[in-house]
């Protein structure tokens, strides 16, 4: 009996619940507030003074006041409180704490005037309005967080409700919660892939782009893997189920996207202690202010305003709002193009490392054996691929493999063979249309008496100073021809170093190829220093070793066996990881198997850290404008700022932040 299903759908991330009830929970706080401060704002003798109307006194009149404005201040102040608490158990000052004495310092007054003092006006509706400003203002901030947050919904909704099962030999329509490993689904053209799966039949092209940011369709015949959340060409597939729930490609990318919001990079970090420290200042120069006013005789209402304002202004929303805004859009733009940031401080690769270390084998190159270049001697390049692809046919060398990928290429098809004999750690040999054919080494052609000419001879030595592994092909007697073999250089790779190169960086190539190949392979990529013989353990302590002359570096690799090095590095970056996008051993996790993808990378995190000290730069420098001049210092001139308009200035601040992180949504990953 099977136990592990798929989900119908990944679950909506708690992150965006998390986001949403907080909206909601404003919003209606708001409301609420703004529509009892109403019949306060009609009876305050300010409001009437300034608006030229007059609401005749009642018996309960202060009462009516004190109790409307005791609902504003208990029910819509709420949240406020909850998070002074949270941050006074953290040992933090953070910006709950400033709004908490704000609100509860005019309250309290408020109340002492009403049923203590006597000739001293209260503060009601300036209370109740800073109240209704701080609810509108996280409001709308958590309304643009949450939009901002919008791509992980939209991953979610790639999952398709219902997908084609076999059953007793028919396809059924179930819904996806119900399928499990090893069942076989069908795939009609056009649909939604509902989960990870292998082809077992049929040949289509999928539209991988919003899993893998890849543009061009992706051929998928029998033995390919396939993602949940693609989208089906003009072919049928045939495929068996092999991942569920939380295995799946898309439901980790989800994971991934959620982790690095709920991360805080370094900057983060210096907001948060920012904010600290300017709630201290906040709260020393409203006490100074307060001191002030009141020695200099300016009354105990103009120096509680004074203060209170002063409290009120310095709130730091919009420097609490300045990272975590830019990191979210960020990541979450990432994830679009197949770039998935599983540590925020990742974001900062752009400008924190000066050197970027790429493995060879399946980061740079292809990964597999490929027919570089066909010298012949008195024998079509045809036929001399199609004795050897065919010869080599019958062994599971790489070079075997390489050679059966060109003949298919080609259309030439294969010959018969017979007498196959693989000669050890030399080559192999056998019959091929009733024709004796070996292939390998030099050596081999020496040890079977092959003839062959100096010229070709020289020709594959040239080949050899390339880099190029060699295949001597000899029919009957004579050597007629040499097959050069390489791992090739992927289409973007040297455009992608270059781009690199051209934002300063210094690239190193790592690899355990020996010398001469990997010279010529750093050539050809345009690398600025290569690191050669270098065994998979000692990755990481070549990476080490630049750490220690002061670089900082990134290592670019595939993820497996390369993990050391990915750990040792300042940032880790895996690439070509497919559907296994979880490597742990990675702060960063590229999908498509694309070199550019790193020179993006690296384009949308300095567009980052550009609009991180931006909202940084506006946040602080508001404040320290806005706080001298809530304390009074234009007094003289006769400019003072109110509680209510300080809330509302405070709430504009927050907003320009968050707006201005959203202009990061416009960024192009192409250069210019």
């Amino acid at each position: 009996m099977h136990e592990e299903h798929a989900p119908e759908k990944p679950a909506e991330p708690e992150h965006r619940n998390h986001h949403t009830a907080m909206e909601e929970d404003f919003k209606r706080r708001f409301t609420v507030s703004a529509l009892i401060t109403l019949p306060i704002l009609a009876l305050s003798p300010t409001i009437q003074g300034w608006l030229g109307f007059t609401v005749p006194r009642f018996p309960g009149y202060d009462a009516a006041l004190f109790t409307l404005a005791t609902v504003v201040a208990l029910y819509g102040g709420a949240p406020f409180y909850r998070g002074a608490l949270e941050d006074l158990r953290r040992g933090v000052l953070g910006m709950m704490v400033l709004v908490s004495l704000a609100v509860g310092s005019g309250y309290l007054f408020s109340v002492a005037a009403t049923f203590i003092l006597t000739g001293v006006m209260d503060f009601y509706w300036e209370i109740s309005t800073l109240v209704v400003f701080l609810l509108f203002g996280h409001w709308m901030e958590m309304r643009m967080t949450r939009r901002a947050t919008g791509a992980l919904q939209e991953l979610v909704k790639l999952i398709p409700p219902t997908a084609n099962v076999r059953r007793d030999g028919e396809y059924v329509e179930v819904p996806t919660s119900s399928v499990r490993v090893g069942d076989i689904l069908l795939i009609r053209p056009g649909e939604k892939v509902p989960i990870d799966g292998v082809v077992l039949e049929g040949r289509s092209s999928l539209n991988e782009s919003m899993i893998t940011g890849e543009s061009r369709p992706v051929t998928k015949e029998p033995g390919d893997e396939v993602i949940g959340g693609t989208i089906n060409g003009s072919g049928s597939l045939v495929l068996r189920v092999d991942k569920t729930g939380e295995e799946t490609a898309l439901a980790q990318i989800i994971q991934l996207v959620r982790e690095v919001q709920e991360s805080k990079p370094r900057t983060q970090r210096l907001a948060d202690r920012a904010a600290h420290y300017l709630t201290i200042i906040a709260i020393t120069v409203g006490v100074v202010s307060f001191a002030y006013w009141n020695i200099a005789g300016a009354g105990v209402v103009f120096a509680l305003t004074i203060a209170v304002t002063v409290l009120v202004i310095a709130c730091p929303h919009a420097l609490g709002l300045a990272i975590p805004t830019v990191t979210v859009i960020s990541s979450t733009l990432a994830a679009r193009n197949g770039m998935l940031v599983r540590n925020a401080e990742a974001l900062e690769v752009g400008e924190k490392v000066d050197i970027i270390v790429f493995d060879k084998t399946g980061t740079l190159t292809e990964g597999s054996f490929q027919v570089t270049d066909i010298v012949t001697d008195g024998v079509e390049e045809d036929e001399l691929l199609r004795v050897s692809a065919s010869l080599e046919a019958q062994s599971e060398h790489p070079i075997g493999v390489a050679l059966a990928r060109a003949l298919k290429d080609r259309g030439i098809p294969a010959a018969a063979t017979s007498g196959f004999e693989a000669v050890s750690g030399h080559g192999v040999k056998g019959m091929v249309g009733g024709v004796s054919v070996t292939a390998g080494t030099l050596r081999l052609m020496e040890m079977e008496g092959k003839t062959y000419s100096r010229g070709l001879v020289e020709r594959a030595e040239r080949l050899y100073d390339q880099g190029r592994t060699l295949s001597f092909v000899a029919v009957g007697d004579e050597v007629k021809g040499v097959i050069g073999f390489a791992d090739r250089l992927k289409d973007d790779s040297a455009s992608a170093i270059a781009s690199l190169r051209g934002m300063g960086k210094q690239v190193i190539m790592l690899t355990g190829d020996n010398r001469r190949t990997a010279e010529a392979v750093a050539r050809e990529a345009g690398v600025d220093r290569y690191l050669a013989e270098v065994l998979p353990e000692d990755k990481a302590s070549e990476v080490r070793k630049l750490q220690l002359e002061g670089r900082r570096v990134a290592m670019v690799g595939d993820g497996i066996n390369d993990a050391p090095a990915l750990i040792q590095a300042d940032v880790g970056i895996a690439i070509g990881a497919g559907t296994d996008v979880a490597i742990e051993s990675a702060d960063i996790v590229l999908i498509g198997n694309r070199p550019s993808d790193v020179a993006r990378l690296i384009r949308l995190s300095k567009a980052t850290m550009r609009k991180m000290r931006e909202n940084l730069a506006w946040a602080t420098g508001y404040n320290a404008v806005a706080i001298p001049v809530a304390a009074g210092v234009l007094t003289p001139w006769g400019i003072t700022l109110r509680p209510e308009w300080g809330a509302l200035l405070m709430t504009a601040s927050s907003i320009i932040v968050v707006i201005n992180a959203l202009q990061l949504r416009k960024f192009s990953f192409t250069e210019g």
